[in-house]
């Protein structure tokens, strides 16, 4: 007779499932995707380090569902600004204010999602979620034309630039403060952000 796990079996490997995935996102956190090893997550969640194999087959598919999940919160919260009340300029002001604030309050895992060079796995995980950005955005600029607010352009276009140009700027201020590089103060940098983005989508052709 084929073995079927029972309802405690499969709930309690989920719960390991969740304490290593804590544990993971914890070390990303701290330390970038470098920082996450095998060794390292199995002693964080204080499980054998051969266990972690029933659960992720790969260091490469656990950080790659690290990326996932971390990254699936913060496109949900810029959804949630983008989409919701107010004028198509003052959602794009809220939503890139947003993503700035928290990627600002954790700058090692806000670096480590953006810029960190990662496995193969993970710069999956990182475009495709470009995209779940992008179709946000895309809708917002829409919006933005139907509303009048927006200068008349390619939604999808701009889209991909406002993701680019959002990102791409925090990587300076979110890369670790050397001599050599001194802190930006973060309401200036996101205000400068706002803005040029802002201008980007209602700036008027000649």
């Amino acid at each position: 007779m084929a073995y079927r796990p029972t309802e405690k079996t499969m709930a309690r490997k989920a719960e390991i499932r969740q304490k290593l995935l804590d544990a993971a996102l914890a070390l990303v956190s701290q330390g970038g995707f470098s920082a996450l090893t095998i060794l390292a997550v199995a002693a964080e969640a204080g499980i054998a380090t051969g266990a972690v194999y029933k659960h992720f087959e790969s260091k490469a598919q656990l950080c790659a569902e690290v990326f996932r999940i971390a990254t699936e919160r913060e496109v949900a919260v810029v959804r949630q600004t983008a989409l919701g009340a107010g004028s198509p300029s003052q959602r794009l002001l809220h939503a890139v204010e947003a993503f700035a604030q928290r990627a600002l309050r954790n700058p090692r895992l806000a670096f480590a999602l953006i810029a960190e060079p990662v496995d193969a796995l993970v710069d999956a995980q990182r475009l495709l979620y470009r995209h779940a950005y992008a179709d946000v955005f895309v809708e917002l600029v829409t919006q933005g034309i139907a509303s009048g607010e927006f200068a008349d352009q390619q939604p999808s276009v701009s889209a991909a630039a406002l993701v680019g140009v959002i990102a791409e700027s925090m990587v300076g201020p979110l890369s670790w403060p050397t001599p050599q590089k001194p802190e930006l103060e973060s309401g200036a940098l996101i205000a400068a952000i706002q803005a040029f983005c802002l201008r980007a989508v209602t700036a008027r052709g000649n």
